[in-house]
């Protein structure tokens, strides 16, 4: 790069933004941090804005602004607070943000960096999968480019590089399956959360973890496919493949088929959409096939798993239900892990949550963040009774 690329990263202490800044943290010279932000932890804010010389730190929780400002005391470092505040510093000029901040939460801010019609590296799939047909289009008009940073969407993005959608035949997404795959439902009644964390390939967050071990992980991203790469919801697949090496897999009208291979380590899939449209050196390992030895493949199992099969019928239906369905398990998730909710009551509770509502499709995101509230509403009404 000729001159150091302007970033911001929303979300900056969660595992994709640190990931993020590790990389930022190898190339000083290509890059230059302009905002960061988290939703409340302030000493890690502070910590980071101070290595990395952000002009901004914004927390989402305003009642820890205090603390923040305690913490950057004497720094040059602007601080702020606030939905308001985390709206207003996407929309300041930068050329690349990063949009890792969990859950719908992170939906106004990427909308206000699409606008801004540059580079949007997109680790929130929750915003695409409750707002993808409006985030769409807005990336449209403002000509943004929208850079997947999930590991199969990259892969899927990279595979088609030089490539028209239009000569896709189908799309793979590839799944760890988690680590209770080949389990019955029987076996998964007692499953703890110590347990439905420990994913056996990635080092991810809590919730994204439980989302693993469900499958649900795998249905949300087969509705940002969905958005992302326009060939049909019948041609996107999903298959298991416990090594986690190939990532998503592109077949085209000739029957060739484009994988993308790596590591199971989320720089990867960063690095590329950090340093899009060219390459950037890392320190992450090297893939040594002869090592794994062999690469394993099965369809996934919907009768143990039905979160995969929910997300299809979902977005099958549109209008609301995807808004709907991901309210509802962002609930269900963080019921079962304070131990509220049962693991298999995850998918029952999405479940009849999209049976009980008739939203309308949202036009604006006022209108998604309203079924947004109304789903998590009725989700929370039901982990409170399986609790009772």
């Amino acid at each position: 790069m000729s001159s150091a690329r302007t970033i911001s990263i929303f979300g900056a202490t969660g595992s994709v933004g640190t990931s993020t800044l590790d990389l930022v943290r190898s190339n000083r010279d290509a890059y230059r941090v302009e905002v960061l932000t988290a939703h409340r932890d302030v000493d890690q804010l502070a910590a980071l804005a101070k290595e990395f010389g952000a002009e901004l730190a914004v927390v989402a929780d305003e009642s820890k602004l205090g603390d923040l400002q305690s913490a950057l005391a004497g720094s040059q470092v602007e601080v702020a607070a606030g939905e308001g505040a985390l709206v207003s510093a996407a929309d300041r000029e930068v050329d690349w943000t990063m949009a890792a901040i969990v859950g719908c939460a992170g939906l106004a801010p990427t909308m206000a960096a699409l606008k801004r019609g540059k580079c949007v590296g997109l680790a929130n799939k929750e915003s695409l999968v409750s707002a993808g047909a409006l985030m769409t289009d807005v990336a449209g008009k403002s000509g943004a480019h929208l850079l997947p940073v999930d590991s199969e969407h990259n892969a899927i993005f990279q595979s088609l590089a030089g490539s028209s959608i239009d000569d896709v035949r189908k799309i793979t997404l590839t799944a760890s399956g988690g680590p209770f795959r080949g389990r019955t439902r029987d076996e998964l009644q007692s499953v703890t959360p110590e347990q439905a964390v420990a994913h056996p390939n990635w080092d991810m967050g809590a919730k994204i973890s439980v989302d693993s071990a469900t499958m649900m992980n795998k249905g949300l991203e087969l509705i940002e496919a969905h958005y992302l790469f326009p060939v049909g919801l019948d041609n996107i697949e999903i298959l298991v493949h416990p090594q986690s090496v190939i990532h998503s897999m592109v077949e085209y009208h000739d029957r060739s088929t484009i994988a993308q291979l790596g590591s199971p380590d989320m720089r990867i899939p960063i690095a590329s959409a950090l340093a899009w449209p060219q390459r950037m050196e890392t320190d992450c390992a090297p893939l040594d096939l002869a090592t794994i030895g062999q690469l394993d493949f099965m369809a996934p199992d919907e009768e143990t798993f039905p979160a995969t099969a929910m997300a299809r019928a979902a977005i099958s239906a549109g209008g609301a239900r995807p808004a709907m369905l991901n309210a509802a398990n962002e609930i269900a998730v963080a019921a079962f892990l304070d131990r509220k909710i049962g693991f298999l009551d995850i998918t029952r509770v999405v479940d009849e949550v999209q049976q009980s509502l008739d939203c309308a499709a949202p036009a604006s995101i006022e209108d998604v963040l309203a079924i947004d509230s109304e789903a998590r509403k009725a989700a929370t009404a039901r982990t409170d009774l399986i609790a009772a």
